[in-house]
């Protein structure tokens, strides 16, 4: 055993040795990492309008539910976070159950864009997509379940259109813009929104994205790639790393009426819980929503507070509805361990139970 100065040289040289080791085999992992295999469920495009195409999944089970599910993301990210790889997938998950469902993409705005209002999404391209579904199954209602943003375009359209919906479902969904928790709320309440509307007509994905990273900046911009590194040499750490990173970074812009008014007469002004908000010519009153409702929120959303989610319950007519939440954050709701064995699960059994053949036309 060689030492200087009190430091053992062999046991160094053979650290030293395994680090670059390490490093050398991690390089060779990001080298040869392969396609993502994200989005591989397999399902079929069967409507489009403008950039929002309408996909349906092809069933997994021989007698699928006899509802529809549509699912309707958010704005701001992709919708294949809930088919982010197979052994992960809340959607084969569903299917698994026996849900029949489909799901909307809402594509990448453009300039051309810049002028589609929430009208246009929540009164035109979600209707237009529920009656497609309704008018090609034969069904008078389907179930609607929506996610983050998506669950606020949801929730509005069950209201301005209850007698559509069977069930509703959402998913780290904000109700009420003003809660004290969450510095997303607290920024919406005094961001120049008319600023960057006028400034860039079609707010930049990138722009949008930095905003959100910075939300917490040492967890999603430093900690992660400490702990790559610290893993590099683990090519399936590595492959899963680098299919959020890609997830994280697809950030669709965002239609800068739309985005206008959301941040306006929602975070600013909180008219949908204060029975104000109108949307194109309909006024959306949270009353109206009296079929079953399944509310899920995540304990440790760094995004949505919980909060904001929980008030829908007390805003609603609704006699069969349900607070549900789960011990994870935000994204942790579809790529933890317990979205594929609870998570999913639960919201498949909820669906089906009040699911039935009475639907059919």
């Amino acid at each position: 055993m060689y030492s200087f100065w009190g430091i053992d040289m062999q046991k160094s040289m053979e650290d030293y040795l395994d680090i670059q080791n390490k490093f050398a085999k991690g390089i060779k992992n990001l080298f040869n990492i392969e396609d993502t295999a994200s989005d591989k469920t397999p399902k079929e495009l069967i409507y489009t309008e403008d950039k929002m195409k309408l996909y349906h999944y092809k069933p997994l089970v021989k007698n699928p539910c006899k509802v529809p599910t549509l699912i309707v993301y958010a704005l701001v990210n992709r919708q294949y976070m809930m088919d982010i790889q197979q052994d992960r997938s809340v959607i084969k998950s569903f299917l698994k159950q026996g849900l029949d469902v489909y799901i909307i993409d809402w594509g990448y705005p453009t300039q051309e864009d810049m002028y589609l209002t929430m009208d246009d999404y929540i009164n035109g391209y979600i209707n237009n997509a529920v009656d497609y579904i309704r008018e090609s199954t034969k069904v008078d209602q389907l179930n609607i379940l929506g996610v983050c943003q998506g669950g606020t375009f949801s929730t509005i359209y069950s209201a301005i259109y209850p007698e559509k919906i069977k069930n509703l479902v959402t998913m780290v969904t904000p109700i009420d813009f003003d809660v004290e928790e969450g510095l997303l709320f607290k920024w919406g309440k005094y961001l120049n929104i008319d600023n960057m509307v006028d400034t860039y007509g079609v707010l930049p994905g990138a722009l949008m994205n930095s905003g959100y990273l910075m939300l917490k900046p040492f967890q999603l911009m430093l900690d992660k790639y400490v702990n790559l590194f610290e893993n590099i040499d683990q090519r399936e750490l590595v492959e899963n790393f680098m299919r959020m990173e890609k997830w994280i970074f697809d950030s669709p812009g965002q239609a800068g009426e739309t985005l206008r008014q959301f941040v306006k007469d929602l975070y600013q002004e909180n008219k949908l819980v204060k029975g104000s908000l109108k949307v194109g010519d309909k006024k959306v009153d949270l009353k109206n929503i009296n079929m079953p409702v399944l509310n899920i929120y995540a304990e440790y959303d760094h995004l949505v507070s919980p909060d904001s989610s929980k008030a829908l319950n007390d805003l609603i007519s609704s006699k069969d509805k349900e607070l549900c939440s789960f011990p994870v954050g935000h994204i942790g709701m579809y790529v933890s361990s317990k979205s594929q064995k609870q998570m999913s699960p639960k919201v498949a059994k909820w669906l089906i139970d009040r699911s039935d053949e009475t639907n059919k036309k």
